[in-house]
């Protein structure tokens, strides 16, 4: 294999244009969206009180957990796709991996607009502090859909002047990507400036401002291991998986990343460190500063969720909380543009492999990278804008853990096992014990919280009509497991 850090493109026309830095800081700005700091009331409301910090203490540790599977395999097979790549030569290109590695790019088809819709919804959600009128609702609707042996499968969807907003920012993200991936590594950079510094400055206002008996007041029996706090911590588990989530988009762009080997497992794993402790201490600072019942409130009646603008109001009056919220909807953005640029890879690296569909393969003859892709993930995603933001987030949590996550970290073993020859330039730490934690954790995710029926059904759905579609296209195509070889 030729080290990447050799050449400044691949053979197939990407450009190998972003450093260490420019992958840090691409990682932090998508793990920092607008979720950290409009899903702190859920958080709280699941767990019922302060102790809602455990919730993001234990999202930190799974995402290292995960976070050091997609290292190794980012190292060791680093090209444009991430996991796709990982999930075809794990379980056999020939076999195997190319049925799993298609469920993966399908449910990514929905998954990864769902997460970049979540962000521009939560855009809009706070935005809606200068113009209440966006929370305006002019249409709802919510439809069941009966399912032998399963239930009911419910679908949810909203208009609101919000909504237009949402769609807008999505389309606006497709506008800004249409270029070179070198310009997009200095824009990231500025962006990365802009989240950092709002970060910074709520922080402050925090520990200046801190009342360590408004922080630690917790409620009776916040620490009794009963069911019920283990159901909350489920459900501040899924939120915080949500918004740690980003840490491995680094992975997707393998193909466009000097010195992949290297860089790589540093830019996921400096990224998540940097964020874990940004998102504890900003969670502690608000809660020394506004009481968790006033959150409590804004969870269960799903309004008022913009708590760092009340924060700052609190703190420094009307023109802070208005220069805060004009930050965090940069941050907000800076996400959903890293989310759109990471994810338009993965079906390209799938086409390219012609383990999906072929418009997919296409590079933009004259910027130099994959246009069909981009735009196709991006009208989606408009499209998913009318959901609620509750909903696209456990939707998105749900489907990516079973046909993604379990996948690859129950994978790394048996990649370890069938394959220990490959070269390895990171190893996971304290192996097998990182991703077994991973596996334990997803399964309590998907397992302990409420109503958790209900995005297994969304799960199983696109499950069986991709394994519907791939049949008929090996058929079609004559490709395993309707022909003795493979074409892969």
């Amino acid at each position: 294999m030729t080290n990447s850090s050799q050449a400044d493109s691949n053979s197939h026309g990407l450009i190998r244009g972003m450093g260490l830095g420019t992958a840090t800081a691409l990682n932090m700005i998508d793990m920092i969206g607008v979720g950290p700091f409009i899903t702190m009331p859920l958080v709280v409301g699941a767990m019922g009180g302060p102790q809602a910090l455990l919730g993001w203490l234990a999202g930190a540790l799974l995402a290292v957990c995960d976070g050091l599977v997609s290292a190794e395999l980012g190292a060791a097979l680093p090209g444009s796709g991430g996991p796709y790549l990982y999930l075809r030569e794990i379980y056999g290109p020939q076999k195997w991996g190319r049925l799993i590695s298609f469920l993966f790019i399908w449910q990514l088809s929905f998954s990864a607009p769902l997460s970049i819709a979540s962000g521009c919804i939560g855009l809009a959600g706070y935005a809606a502090y200068y113009w209440p009128g966006l929370d305006k609702v002019y249409a709802s609707h919510t439809a069941a859909v009966p399912l032998p042996l399963a239930g009911s499968l419910q679908v949810s969807w909203i208009v609101t002047p919000g909504t237009a907003l949402a769609v807008a920012i999505c389309l606006f993200t497709l506008l800004l990507l249409y270029r070179r991936i070198t310009v997009i590594g200095r824009l990231s950079r500025v962006l990365w400036l802009g989240v950092m510094a709002t970060i910074g400055w709520i922080i402050f206002a925090g520990l200046t401002h801190f009342n360590a008996a408004r922080a630690f007041d917790f409620p009776p029996g916040a620490f009794l291991l009963s069911r019920g706090f283990f159901t909350g911590l489920g459900g501040a588990l899924l939120v915080a998986t949500y918004d740690y989530w980003g840490y491995y988009n680094v992975c997707y762009l393998g193909g466009e990343i000097k010195d992949p080997t290297r860089n790589i497992p540093r830019a996921l794993l400096l990224s998540i460190l940097f964020v874990a402790c940004l998102y504890l201490l900003m969670n502690l600072c608000i809660l020394a500063v506004i009481p968790w019942r006033e959150m409590l409130h804004a969870a269960q009646n799903n309004t008022g969720l913009y708590v760092v603008s009340l924060f700052m109001l609190r703190v420094y009056g009307s023109w802070a909380a208005r220069l805060v919220t004009a930050l965090v909807i940069v941050t907000a953005f800076a996400s959903v543009f890293s989310l759109t640029l990471g994810y338009s890879r993965v079906p390209y690296a799938a086409a390219l492999d012609g383990n999906y569909f072929r418009a997919f393969a296409k590079v933009h003859p004259v910027y130099r990278f994959p246009h069909v892709s981009l735009l196709a993930l991006g009208l989606v995603a408009a499209a998913f804008c009318f959901l609620r933001l509750k909903d696209a987030i456990a939707a998105l949590v749900v489907i990516r853990l079973i046909l993604q996550f379990l996948v690859q970290a129950v994978g790394l073993i048996v990649f370890r096992i069938t394959r220990p020859n490959v070269p390895r330039p990171f190893r996971m730490w304290l192996y097998p014990l990182p991703a077994l934690l991973a596996i334990a954790g997803f399964l309590f995710i998907l397992f302990n919280r409420q109503d958790w029926q209900k995005e297994i059904r969304y799960a199983f759905i696109i499950l069986v009509a991709g394994l519907t579609i791939y049949m008929i296209r090996s058929w079609r195509g004559k490709t395993w497991p309707f022909s003795p070889t493979s074409q892969a």
